[in-house]
C-alpha cells in the first residue's frame, strides 16, 4: 500500500477561517493515523484576491494549534510554467481547446440562457474550430482561454468516502476554463496537476467542492492519471442552519487565541463538527483522536457550530490544567498585576468558573482594586441590622489581627473563625456574609478564606476596616 499523502491547500484571500481549519485538522489526523505525510500548499494564483498577511496568518495558526506539516509551504505562484506546460499537453491530447470568446459574448449567452430559464454555461462555440483557424488566431495575438473538453455523453462517477458512489451526467457540465487569458491557471487545473505531481492519495475538502469533482475526475482521465480518494464532509452550519459566519460566533482560526481559548479545546470542538466517534465521549486527547479518527466516520449531515459548547469544552480543559501552567497562560489577561499576588493562588480561586482564559481578568478584578465599588447595604445580611453588621465586622477585624502572618492560610483562618462563632453562639451568616462582601465587594465570590489568603493579612484587614467605615 502506498504512503498516505494528504494536503491542506488554503488560498491566501483572507485569514484562515475556522471552517477551513477543520479541514486542515482532518487532513493532519489522517496523515498521523496512517504514518503518512501532511503537505501544506498555498493556492495563491488568484492575485486579485490576495490579502497581505494571509500566508503568515495560516502559518501562525498551524503552529499555534500544533499541526506540523511534513512538506511545504509550496506556493502555486512559483509553479506557473508547470501548469501552462500541462495545459498545452492537454490540448495536444484533445482533452482541452483554445476558446476566443469575449466577455461580452459570454455575458450575452448567459442572459439568453437565464431569460429562457436554461442552465447557464458555455455553449461550446470554439470547441469545433478547425486547427488552422485556431493557429491563425493565435498568430494574430487574439486573447484566449483554454477550456476543458467535457464529453457530450455518458456519466462520470467516482466513490466518495463520505457520500458513497456519486454519478453525474456529463451533459450537465459545461466546458470549464482551465487556463485564463492572463495565462494563470484556474483552481480546477492547478490543483489536479499539483495533487498528481505531489502523489496525493486522499483529497479531503468541504462539501461545496462536491459538484466540481466530476470535472476533476474527467481531467485525471484526460491526462491518463489515477484520481485520488475523495472525502467531502458536510459544511459547518450556524445554529439557524445557514452557512457559518461571524454572527454565529465563528471567526478566524487564530482569533480564538486572542479570545482566551486553548488550542487543544478548539481542536476537540472542531473535530466533533463532522466526525462521529460512535459513542458518548466528548473529550479526547490528541493521541486518542489520532488513534480513533477515521474518514468513514465523517458525517453527511451539516454540523452545527455552537459557541456555548466550545465554551463548555474549553472550561473542562481549564479545570484539568495544572495550576502552574494555567497561571502562566493567564498572564496576558492580568496586565501589570502579575507581581501583586501569587498567580497560582489567584487562578486556583477561579479555575472552576472560567470558560476562557480571558475570564480571569473580570473574575479577579476585585483582587486588584484598591477601592471596591459596592453599596453599603450589601454588607448587611438578609434580615440583619446595620449595628449588628458593624459589630460583626469589628469582631472579624479583631480575629484577623490576632492571627499570625505565618498562619494566615485558608484552612487555619477558617478554623479560627468557626471556633469563634461556636464559642460566642453567633450565626455563620451574621459573621461571614459581611466579611465576604467586605473583602470582595461581591454577593457571590470564591471562598472568603481562600480569597483572604491571596490578599494577605494586611490587605484583608484594610478592606474590613473600610467596610466598617462605609457602614458608619
Amino acid at each position: 500500500m502506498s504512503t498516505v499523502r494528504v494536503r491542506f491547500a488554503p488560498s491566501p484571500t483572507g485569514y484562515l477561517h475556522i471552517g477551513s481549519f477543520r479541514t486542515a485538522f482532518f487532513d493532519w489526523l489522517w496523515a498521523r493515523k496512517n504514518n503518512g505525510k501532511f503537505i501544506l500548499r498555498i493556492e495563491d494564483t488568484d492575485r486579485s484576491r490576495y490579502v497581505p498577511g494571509a500566508v503568515e496568518n495560516i502559518l501562525e495558526a498551524l503552529k499555534w494549534y500544533g499541526l506540523d506539516f511534513d512538506e511545504g509551504p509550496i506556493f502555486q505562484s512559483e509553479r506557473l510554467d508547470l501548469y501552462r506546460k500541462y495545459a498545452r499537453k492537454l490540448v495536444e491530447k484533445g482533452g482541452a481547446y483554445h476558446c476566443f470568446c469575449t466577455e461580452e459574448r459570454l455575458d450575452q449567452i448567459r442572459k439568453i440562457q437565464e431569460a429562457n430559464k436554461l442552465p447557464t454555461g458555455y455553449d461550446g462555440l470554439c470547441r469545433t474550430l478547425a486547427p488552422e483557424d485556431v493557429q491563425r488566431r493565435l498568430t494574430a495575438g487574439e486573447a484566449y482561454v483554454i477550456r476543458q473538453k467535457i464529453p457530450n455523453e455518458g456519466l462520470t462517477s467516482f466513490h466518495d468516502i463520505v457520500r458513497g458512489q456519486v454519478a453525474v451526467a456529463n451533459t450537465t457540465l459545461d466546458d470549464t476554463v482551465l487556463l485564463k487569458s492572463d495565462s494563470f491557471p484556474t483552481y480546477h487545473l492547478a490543483h489536479v496537476i499539483d495533487d498528481h505531481e505531489m502523489a496525493i492519495t486522499h483529497v479531503i475538502r468541504a462539501e461545496e467542492w462536491l459538484p466540481s469533482t466530476p470535472r476533476h475526475v474527467l481531467l485525471y482521465k484526460a491526462f491518463g492519471w489515477i484520481p485520488p480518494i475523495y472525502a467531502h464532509p458536510a459544511l459547518v452550519l450556524g445554529t439557524d442552519r445557514s452557512k457559518l459566519s461571524k454572527r454565529h460566533g465563528a471567526t478566524s482560526a487564530l482569533e480564538y487565541r486572542e479570545l482566551g481559548y486553548l488550542p487543544e479545546a478548539v481542536l476537540n470542538f472542531i473535530v466533533l463538527l463532522g466526525w462521529n466517534p460512535k459513542d458518548d465521549r466528548e473529550i479526547f486527547t490528541r493521541e486518542e483522536l489520532i488513534k480513533e479518527f477515521d474518514l468513514s466516520k465523517l458525517n453527511k449531515a451539516g454540523a452545527i457550530f455552537n459557541i456555548e459548547k466550545l465554551d463548555w469544552l474549553n472550561g473542562q480543559y481549564i479545570k484539568k490544567m495544572p495550576l502552574k501552567d494555567l497561571a502562566e497562560k493567564c498572564k496576558p489577561w492580568l496586565d501589570g498585576n502579575i507581581e501583586t499576588y501569587d498567580l497560582e493562588k489567584v487562578v486556583a480561586l477561579f479555575h472552576d468558573r472560567m470558560k476562557k482564559l480571558s475570564d480571569i481578568r473580570e473574575l479577579s478584578a476585585f483582587l486588584f482594586s484598591r477601592e471596591l465599588e459596592y453599596l453599603g447595604d450589601l454588607l448587611i445580611p438578609k434580615g440583619g441590622e446595620k449595628e449588628d453588621t458593624v459589630r460583626g465586622l469589628s469582631l472579624s477585624c479583631d480575629i484577623l489581627k490576632s492571627i499570625g502572618e505565618n498562619d494566615f492560610v485558608a484552612a487555619a483562618t477558617k478554623k479560627v473563625f468557626e471556633e469563634f462563632i461556636k464559642q460566642r453562639a453567633l450565626t455563620t451568616k451574621g459573621i461571614l456574609w459581611p466579611l465576604r462582601v467586605a473583602v470582595t465587594g461581591l454577593a457571590q465570590s470564591p471562598g472568603v478564606f481562600e480569597v483572604m489568603e491571596v490578599l494577605g493579612k494586611a490587605e484583608a484587614i484594610r478592606r474590613v476596616e473600610m467596610a466598617i467605615g462605609r457602614l458608619k
